[in-house]
């Protein structure tokens, strides 16, 4: 029995470890962002603006002969915010931007399609802005001898509209920006958007009429200071476990994460053919593309007196000789973290929608959870619709628990059918007991002659718990990561299953289940364990009234298929006489 109750209290340490530890982000918060200075733009340069500004700005890479960029760290004045009014705005069905004449940068991107809450279908979460309290944007150009950039300032381009619209019907729109340097070379930064799409395709066309080389390379980068994720969800005093940092592809391993503390200590020094360069945070991403057939170099850099961090690519400086034309790009996603989509932009992209160190479950709950709720199945990279699905999420988690059931139900029925036998025969254990009231050793040994005559197995009661638990943490991280759950309703009152129960309903319910299913075990001979068995229910139900809603009905769900399949098993056994 000793055994027993170390068993028992061990894994009760176990599940309460790792869901506390589901508590806490995978890595510490940044420290609080400096506030960033908006400097008022006096100059009025004119829109054609051939030359870069004289402004010193060091957050621009250099290219370098060997064709590495290496960042320039020095703490000077950051850059002018440019007031909205002049920025381009640019529209599509699935994004909302505003691009900076001033380097041509997206300095501000909303999603549409995903709103801020719930409760305000109109107000678009904003991924990318720019302003006096936040900088995320994304940053593109050339370096080099005959670059647009350099660490003297950023160019200011200019465009024939100030506001640019995909129209009902056109599949592609292009926004393109001119700028003629000094020497007669024409360059046209385009933005190519496509319809449904949140892949944008940034190309600086280089058409070269003087009459010596260009040479120049490509560069792209996101900046983003240290503030907190605005797209975190906080359930009670503890924030969920998202990840919030930086992650890159390189040939040794597609998914590497490299969160802000390390972006400070150990900056990113790479060179890598192809691959990819992203800022992750909760449901959604951005991620420069480069080239997949050329080596870039990528690197990293903290600008400690702005709180900002700089994660960019510098690709292989191109030539353009007289009278030519060299066409030098790349992609930038800046949407919402789905799988496929991604994983067809670039091999691991898809892995920033991360699932933990028990990916290899969560991947197939949330295919199978798909499955369930749109009948659409992938096989091979390739979307198949083999049938209408439930279309609601939460009845899709309701029918994984019958089918995660079905695939455990021999094995709970074992189990049940040993804890039914122990309390068939908890009178005779307790004989035992008083019989040897003097002599524990003895009534130990009685006991497991008990158990061996009866057939059952003492530890068999611990099972469906612990085999369950990867199972819980697994749909724990495919609710929490997978976009496609975000502010996803189920029924009356549960308006969002990627969040706490707002009235605790399904809490309370889940800690009543647990209750009941305790009352059909037998109760544990030693008065220490019995006291833990006892308490369960309300530890469990405490975890569980911050814990999201669709997890939540998970638990409940199979605890009502357990106590129906524990009842009946039961019921037999002490009818066998």
């Amino acid at each position: 029995m000793e055994i027993q109750r170390a068993l028992v209290i061990t894994g009760i340490a176990v599940v309460s470890y790792l869901m506390i530890q589901a508590w806490q982000r995978d890595y510490a918060n940044p420290e609080a962002p400096a506030p960033v200075e908006q400097v008022a733009d006096s100059q009025s340069d004119a829109a054609d603006l051939p030359t870069p500004q004289a402004e010193t700005d060091s957050s621009v890479p250099s290219a370098q002969p060997d064709d590495t960029a290496k960042v320039q760290v020095a703490d000077e004045k950051a850059t002018p915010v440019t007031d909205s009014a002049s920025r381009i705005q640019v529209a599509t069905d699935v994004l909302r931007l505003e691009i900076d004449p001033r380097g041509g940068d997206i300095v501000r991107l909303a999603l549409p399609e995903y709103p801020n809450h719930a409760d305000t279908p109109d107000q678009p979460f904003v991924l990318l802005e720019q302003d006096s309290n936040r900088t995320y944007v994304a940053q593109s150009g050339l370096v080099g001898r005959n670059g647009t950039d350099s660490s003297a300032g950023r160019p200011q381009w200019s465009a024939s509209q100030d506001s640019f619209r995909l129209a009902d019907g056109d599949k592609e729109l292009n926004v393109d920006l001119a700028l003629t340097q000094d020497n007669g070379v024409e360059i046209i930064k385009r933005y190519t958007f496509e319809r449904g799409s949140y892949l944008v395709r940034v190309s600086h066309i280089v058409r070269n009429h003087s009459s010596e080389p260009w040479s120049g390379a490509l560069y792209g980068q996101i900046k983003r200071d240290g503030s907190d994720d605005p797209g975190l969800s906080k359930q009670g005093f503890v924030p969920m476990p998202t990840y919030l940092g930086a992650a890159y592809w390189d040939s040794e391993k597609p998914y590497n994460k490299l969160d802000f503390d390390d972006m400070q200590e150990k900056p990113l020094d790479l060179s890598v053919t192809g691959g990819w360069l992203a800022m992750v945070q909760h449901y959604f991403v951005s991620a420069w593309v480069p080239e997949a057939n050329q080596k870039n170099h990528y690197s990293s850099v903290y600008l400690k007196n702005r709180n900002q961090y700089l994660l960019r690519f510098v690709s292989p400086t191109a030539q353009v000789a007289p009278g030519e034309e060299k066409v030098l790009y790349a992609e930038f996603y800046a949407g919402p973290k789905q799988q496929d989509n991604l994983e067809a932009i670039s091999p691991g992209l898809n892995m920033t929608v991360d699932y933990g160190w028990l990916w290899f479950i969560s991947q197939p709950i949330f295919s199978l959870l798909v499955f369930l709720q749109s009948g659409e199945v992938s096989v091979f990279g390739m979307d198949i619709d083999i049938g209408a699905g439930v279309g609601n999420w939460g009845v899709a988690i309701i029918l994984l628990t019958f089918i995660i059931k079905a695939i455990f139900f021999k094995l709970s029925a074992t189990s049940y059918r040993s804890m039914a036998k122990m309390r068939k025969v908890a009178p005779e254990m307790q004989r035992i007991k008083e019989q040897n009231k003097n002599d524990k050793q003895k009534a130990q040994m009685e006991t497991m002659k008990l158990f061996q005559r009866e057939k059952i197995n003492p530890l068999g009661g611990c099972l469906p718990m612990l085999v369950q638990m990867p199972v819980f943490i697994a749909l724990y991280y495919v609710l929490l990561e997978s976009v496609e759950l975000r502010q996803a309703p189920f029924f009356l009152w549960i308006n969002d299953l990627s969040v706490m129960d707002p009235y605790f309903v399904l809490p309370i319910l889940m800690g009543a289940s647990m209750f009941l299913q305790t009352r059909l075990n037998p109760t544990p001979a030693d008065p220490m364990q019995a006291q833990v068995m006892k308490w369960m229910p309300v530890v469990f139900s405490v975890f569980m009234l911050w814990f999201p809603a669709g997890l939540v009905l998970y638990w409940l769900t199979n605890n009502l298929l357990s106590i129906a399949q524990q009842w009946v098993i039961t019921r037999k056994i002490e009818n066998e006489g």
